[in-house]
């Protein structure tokens, strides 16, 4: 397991390197010892899985707001994804920044998402799924989002023709919003 450094302080790509051979592989996806030597202390509390049938199927930017804000560990176990984290830290050197990731059932990467940052990803192939473990349980109440398109962010989706569920078309723009 590498916990390889992203533009945010404590946001991690993270690369397994399996273990094979003639009956395939083997890897650990989480290892609280090794998290440990990172000083990254969590308890999972939740773990979603995500379906996604076409090509270009988008969701996001969701998080969770206080108390609830959680971190989120997010692997690609089938197909690939355009991965993407904001952060909405206010007091960071990088507040609104973002940066994307592939993840994919072959590269054998995950992300290791902080407390205090939206994410979001779009599918690159059909039938993608995605694992999440996740820190804090979910909570409608404090659930917040805002437009994957938003202006102000600019962020470059690889696939033009989005296919986006009415909640997330409907959310505002993240200045408009109350992080």
């Amino acid at each position: 397991m590498k916990f390889l450094n992203t533009k945010f302080n404590e946001a991690f790509l993270i690369n397994f390197s399996p273990f094979s051979d003639k009956r395939g592989s083997f890897f650990r996806f989480y290892c609280e010892n090794e998290f440990k030597n990172k000083n990254i202390n969590v308890k999972w509390v939740q773990m979603n899985h995500s379906i996604n049938e076409k090509k270009g199927t988008l969701r996001g930017m969701h998080f969770q707001a206080e108390p609830y804000s959680e971190i989120k560990l997010v692997r690609c176990i089938k197909g690939s994804v355009f991965d993407v984290i904001v952060d909405l830290r206010k007091d960071s050197d990088t507040y609104l920044k973002w940066q994307s990731f592939e993840l994919s059932s072959v590269n054998n990467n995950a992300i290791l998402i902080p407390k205090g940052f939206a994410h979001g990803f779009q599918t690159l192939e059909k039938n993608s799924e995605l694992i999440y473990l996740h820190s804090e349980f979910y909570n409608k109440k404090y659930e917040r989002g805002f437009k994957f398109d938003d202006i102000s962010l600019n962020i470059d989706w690889p696939i033009k023709k989005k296919i986006v569920s009415e909640k997330d078309s409907s959310l505002s723009n993240i200045i408009l919003n109350d992080l």
